[in-house]
């Protein structure tokens, strides 16, 4: 079996959620928080390992509720997000309290990741297939340098029924591959099937979007460290929001011709805990999966 590690995100804030850690509310049927099906549908995909990014100051929290409980499952590794953690000649601006966003959070995984593996949110459900996918790619080109993936999803199936959606809008060649990268913000569907977006991009319910699930090998994260460097260099210092975003780091390298990204589309709904009235839609969308057998029992029975 060749050694595919997750990487799950679970250091952000999560301001808009209000009060508590999104990243572990209860919403299953016996109890499982979202990650506890990201790591099940991985496991069962074939993946060997699990890499928290976490913040310290929830390490005592996220290990009593799942990292602890991972652990006897597979081998697991934790790392932290660190807004000070900055390339040497750096320094964080004074009064900045926001981390510096997904590319910063992969790169804090760089002294124990040397293997291909797929990045997640922590607060995202994705689905069986797009694991399943990711896995037999990476398999497939586990010694491919800069040959990426991702999975795509139809837009209409990411979408909160409590407010608007930053999703990343994929445009593709004729063999599926990305040509670009498309952060986009506020989006929002009306009752009559319309989108509208603060970019005013064209929007229809099966146009693939990026949820931050990305298949990457090991020389990733020296690219990240290299443009890390650039994006600090570049940054306006008064912007104490900048972020250094996957999406963004992707881009910017299909632009330089450097690496290809291979989307491989997905039709599982996505859903997750953007807002805190999301927590109950999501509640009855598990109880709904465990109804229809796509998880039967305790997960870790």
């Amino acid at each position: 079996m060749k050694d595919i590690a997750l990487v799950i995100m679970a250091a952000g804030i999560g301001s808009r959620y209000g009060a508590g850690i999104k990243q572990l509310q209860k919403v299953g049927p016996q109890g499982e928080i979202i990650i506890d099906y990201s790591i099940h549908d991985a496991l069962e995909a074939g993946f060997t390992k699990v890499i928290f990014i976490i913040r310290r100051d929830i390490e005592d929290e996220f290990k009593e509720v799942i990292g602890s409980r991972i652990e006897k499952i597979c081998p697991v590794e934790y790392v932290f997000q660190d807004i000070d953690d900055l390339p040497d000649g750096f320094v964080c601006p004074a009064g900045r309290t926001k981390p510096w966003g997904t590319g910063q959070a992969v790169l804090a995984c760089r002294d124990v990741l040397g293997v291909p593996f797929v990045v997640i949110n922590a607060d995202d459900y994705y689905g069986k297939e797009a694991f399943v996918k990711i896995h037999k790619f990476l398999v497939e080109h586990e010694s491919s340098m800069y040959q990426y993936c991702m999975a795509g999803f139809k837009l209409a199936n990411t979408l909160s029924e409590n407010g608007t959606v930053t999703r990343g809008i994929c445009s593709m060649d004729e063999n599926g591959r990305m040509v670009k990268i498309t952060e986009t913000h506020e989006i929002l569907r009306s009752t009559g099937g319309e989108y509208s977006s603060e970019e005013g991009l064209e929007l229809r319910d099966d146009t693939l979007v990026s949820m931050n699930m990305w298949g990457l090998t090991p020389e990733f994260i020296d690219i990240l460290q290299d443009k890390f460097v650039e994006f600090l260099k570049n940054m306006n210092t008064e912007d104490l929001k900048a972020e250094y975003l996957l999406p963004t780091i992707i881009d910017d390298l299909l632009r330089q011709e450097r690496v290809t990204v291979q989307v491989l589309p997905t039709a599982d709904r996505w859903f997750g805990v953007t807002y805190a009235e999301d927590k109950d839609i999501v509640v009855k969308a598990f109880k709904q999966l465990a109804a229809d057998g796509v998880y039967g029992g305790a997960l870790w029975g």
